[in-house]
């Protein structure tokens, strides 16, 4: 599978992930208010008054159906609504409630295939083969160093390398190189010359290889 295409599929498994958790958290968020609601107005029934008191979190605990509620949820006063109490739940422990094993699963989904799109890079960039230290990946049509990380290169000089990697003796003649480069310029020597002049220091900052000219008509990749 092409990196774009992994990449997409990696975003959406984290959007996944992130929707079954925010929906699962969504439900005990439901759960926990219409019992705190339901145990505040059982509660206010049986003392027959809105002031608040010890026994009345007491009582209030006591009518909560959710035992893991109970101990963890506050009483304050709604000063909006004529002063009446007005139950709260922290997020951490709606959370801690919430049945968030989907939301695992789709996660842990998540960091496996992020571990095998990483895997299916490396492995990649070493089945291509190498030569003095530079890994080419065909699948993705990007060069590596010995160490994994990818050598920059702009597209001319991504062109011209891949024509040394694929050239057996990994040699080019400047007039095979400027037909398949510049096809309609009828004389890119100076371009050529440009190329080679920049390409150069990059291969051997990155590698154990090197750009030499062959009797003034060819250039030839070779090992230091």
């Amino acid at each position: 599978m092409k990196q774009k295409y992994a990449v997409v599929v990696l975003f959406a498994l984290v959007l996944a992930s992130g929707f079954v958790s925010l929906t699962c958290y969504r439900a005990t968020e439901r759960e926990v208010t219409t019992d705190m609601n339901r145990a505040l107005a059982l509660t206010l029934a049986e003392q027959q008054s809105d002031v608040l008191s010890a026994d009345t979190i007491q009582v209030f605990n006591r009518h909560l159906r959710m035992e893991a509620l109970r101990g963890q949820v506050m009483l304050a006063v709604d000063t909006r609504h004529q002063f009446r109490p007005r139950p709260q739940c922290s997020t951490a422990t709606i959370f801690a409630l919430s049945d968030q094993r989907p939301a695992w699963v789709m996660w842990s989904l998540t960091v496996l295939w992020a571990a095998l799109c990483l895997w299916q890079r490396r492995r990649s960039a070493v089945l291509t083969g190498g030569y003095g230290g530079l890994l080419y990946a065909e699948g993705e049509g990007r060069f590596y160093d010995a160490r994994g990380e990818q050598v920059r290169l702009t597209p001319m000089q991504q062109q011209l390398l891949e024509m040394f990697f694929r050239s057996p003796s990994h040699l080019l003649t400047k007039t095979e190189i400027c037909a398949a480069l510049w096809p309609k310029k009828d004389d890119a020597s100076e371009t050529l010359y440009t190329l080679m002049r920049r390409l150069k220091p990059v291969i051997e900052q990155h590698t154990d290889l090197r750009i030499e000219s062959v009797r003034g008509r060819a250039y030839e990749l070779k090992r230091k």
